[in-house]
């Protein structure tokens, strides 16, 4: 840990609060935002212009305050661990979780050694929301009034959950709290949550209706994470997609050249070490081989907002060995974590791969192995396809079980660098002209044209195979002309794998029942031995189905092993629970139904609704407002283009929130040609023509076209203006 010194988030506090605008900053502010140019399109996408690389982001930063401040604003309050100044005491040891990993000064260090054209961006991205600040004194930050240069450095990858995440914050809290114990997180199955990831699909010319690569980029996140964007400069920036609130790079998109689609990883980057810990008078040690080493310490101070709402002051200290930070216990020994840390590569990664010109180039900047959590689907106007799993790989000893804490006092449990690019899990251009990602195992990613699972050791793809995944190689395997059009049929392809044996278990267990004690399901079951299968807004099965298996899995999920597969949990539906357990639930889902809806038969699109209300972070819901019906479903069973609903608190009906967000299709040939959807609209303020503009689209699973040329752009503009205007 190379930034191991004394950081008081007192200090950082102060550099974040709010500074008058000079008027000579302000002058300059203004004089930029005359060399940058947005666009508004009819559907309210800002697409940016500006004489530098440095000039675009500035209006870039501007453009996205101007949809959704309020977000922009928090990820850098989560990413500088000052939630718990915004939201309370109860979200302190997420902000010790951050710390322990990112702090100010490390930020602000990794800045001034980073490369002048960085800085250059790193400048224009706080001054493009400091002068929307400046422009706009009516709207009033919850924390930050001054947005600094090398806040970029806390927060340099736009993955939805990154890598810090998977540190336990109950075992932190255990750890470093005062007598707190260590309790697990509640078993997320129990409510039941949406699968996150995403879709990635990449057509060969050879399957091509044009002869053109073909792209499908499909994030599955949390409604409202992205917007769309299109970010243009006279230096080569010229890039078209979605980008993570407050980041100044294009997270998953496309330029004229080539596109990126990532999918969230499995690979294995973050291991666990078991340290032996000696204690000699106030002084701490762990062992590592024959010799004793000095805990390091580090005093971190937390401002949180108390009951009263006033501030106050915690101090902890921090413990950290060579491996990382110290996280927790298990049994006698302390836990500490390695995973990867280097935000002036990541951020230079993630910003220098939109200006890719094909796939060379994308794989040079590859080589900076500073991407931890994605996996990417690639397709270039060359014609190449492309895919790697994951890019930050530690390179480790093969005979340690990696998927569990290893012994940290064994040197040969410590990380011998990182598996060069050309070593990881990856395909180009295979035979079969498709490449598929969904989260699921890239073993299949293009059927038996698939790499190899015996040339990898095994933390480098533990990934598992997924009802998605199986859905996508299904699906990909009976077109061989495909079109922009057909890309979006097979991304809408509304079958659900998870029921392929699921389902016949249940009609099984119904034509074995007394038929007198379960009369009331005759009707029902029928409709699900009819069933084909596929999600409709007019399917009563689809909704029998979606149901059932959402109560059966809740019924019985404390039987379900621990880090069970999405299909290993459906097996274990299909075959570990008995007839009474499969009908009992299906009578609790017609009963609610009666109850709910005044009868059993409710189509799909009558309970599966998709609302925005209030733009708010947390949106709330409500059955007596407008909604639309939605056909597509939970990616759990399958559902490619993935809607994640779920009641909320005084609903009956469920809402989407989470599932499709950004999606798109591209061909690259000698022009680009593109069509996407968002999951409502760019703007979070309910008064917005861009506030549910796209939902009507959405909830049909249709595309509009995509503006990508300037020429295109200005004959579809609403608006145009400078920063500030």
């Amino acid at each position: 840990m190379k930034y191991l010194i004394i950081s008081i988030l007192l200090l950082a506090g102060i550099s974040l609060q709010a500074q008058p605008f000079s008027k000579k900053e302000v002058a300059s502010w203004q004089a930029r935002a005359k060399r940058v140019t947005i666009i508004r399109d009819t559907w309210g996408i800002p697409h940016i212009y500006g004489k530098t690389d440095a000039d675009a982001v500035f209006g870039f930063l501007y453009a996205q305050c101007e949809d959704d401040f309020p977000r922009v604003e928090l990820n850098y309050i989560t990413a500088a661990g000052r939630l718990a100044e915004a939201e309370g005491e109860d979200k302190l040891y997420h902000d010790l979780r951050q710390r322990l990993f990112y702090d100010t000064l490390m930020a602000e260090d990794v800045y001034r050694q980073s490369p002048p054209w960085l800085q250059k961006l790193c400048n224009a991205f706080a001054d493009g929301i400091n002068y929307y600040l400046y422009t706009h004194p009516e709207v009033k930050p919850k924390l930050i009034r001054r947005f600094q240069p090398w806040m970029p450095f806390l927060f340099s990858e736009g993955s939805i959950g990154g890598d810090i995440e998977s540190v336990s914050v109950n075992r932190l809290k255990a750890f470093y709290g005062k007598g707190e114990v260590y309790l697990p997180e509640p078993d997320p199955r129990k409510q039941e949550p949406e699968p996150r990831g995403s879709n990635g699909f990449a057509i060969a010319p050879s399957l091509s209706a044009s002869g053109n690569a073909l792209l499908l980029i499909n994030p599955h996140t949390s409604f409202y994470f992205r917007p769309e964007v299109h970010v243009s400069s006279n230096e080569g920036l010229n890039a078209y997609g979605a980008v993570t609130w407050g980041q100044f790079f294009v997270y998953q998109g496309f330029n004229e050249y080539c596109g990126w689609m990532h999918t969230s990883s499995f690979a294995d980057v973050i291991d666990e070490y078991l340290e032996t810990i000696v204690t000699k008078g106030d002084s701490i040690y762990y062992v590592h081989g024959e010799k004793q080493k000095p805990v390091i310490s580090k005093k971190i101070v937390l401002a949180y907002k108390d009951a009263t709402g006033k501030k106050s002051l915690r101090e902890f200290t921090g413990r950290f060995t060579h491996h990382g930070p110290v996280i927790g216990t298990q049994d006698d020994k302390w836990l500490s974590v390695s995973l990867m840390v280097e935000p002036l590569k990541a951020l230079t990664q993630s910003y220098q791969r939109t200006k890719s010109k094909g796939y060379a180039d994308y794989k040079n900047i590859m080589e900076l192995k500073a991407n931890s959590s994605n996996n990417t689907v690639f397709a270039d106007r060359d014609g190449n396809i492309a895919y790697w799993h994951g890019n930050f790989i530690p390179r480790r000893n093969p005979s340690f079980d990696w998927s569990r804490p290893v012994d940290g006092s064994n040197p040969d449990t410590d990380w011998k660098g990182l598996h060069d690019v050309p070593e990881i899990v990856q395909a180009l251009n295979p035979a079969n002209g498709w490449i598929q990602n969904c989260n699921s195992t890239p073993f299949t990613l293009a059927g038996k044209y698939s790499p190899d699972k015996n040339n990898y050791p095994d933390y480098m793809a533990p990934d598992a195979q997924n009802a998605r995944g199986i859905n996508a190689e299904r699906v990909l395997n009976r077109e061989n002309s495909y079109t922009l059009d057909k890309l979006i049929a097979a991304a809408n392809d509304p079958y659900l794998a998870g029921f392929e044996n699921l389902l016949p278990a249940l009609i099984k267990a119904y034509d074995g029942a007394d038929k007198i004690s379960y009369a009331d399901l005759q009707e029902p079951a029928e409709v699900l031995r009819a069933w084909n299968l596929s999600y409709g807004k007019e399917s009563v099965g689809a909704a029998l189905a979606m149901y059932w298996g959402n109560e059966l899995r809740q019924n019985v999920a404390t039987r379900i092993k621990p880090g069970s597969s999405q299909l290993q949990v459906i097996d274990f539906l299909t075959e570990q629970t008995s007839d009474e357990e499969k009908l009992q639930a299906l009578r609790t889902v017609v009963s609610s139904f009666n109850r709910d809806f005044g009868k059993w038969n409710v189509a799909w699109g009558e309970v599966n609704r998709f609302q925005r209300l209030t733009g708010q972070v947390t949106e709330t819901y409500d059955d007596a407002q407008p909604s639309l019906p939605v056909a597509s479903a939970s990616s759990f069973w399958g559902s490619l283009a993935a809607f994640g609903s779920r009641k909320f608190p005084g609903t009956s009906k469920m809402y989407g929130y989470v599932g499709n967000s950004f999606v798109a299709v591209v061909e690259f040939g000698k022009t680009v040609k593109a069509k996407s959807v968002l999951a409502g609209g760019n703007s979070n303020n309910p008064q917005s023509p861009y506030f549910t503009n796209q939902a009507g689209l959405y909830s049909n699973g249709e595309y509009k076209d995509v503006w990508f040329y300037k020429k295109d752009v200005q004959a579809h503009a609403a608006r145009t203006y400078h920063p500030g205007n």
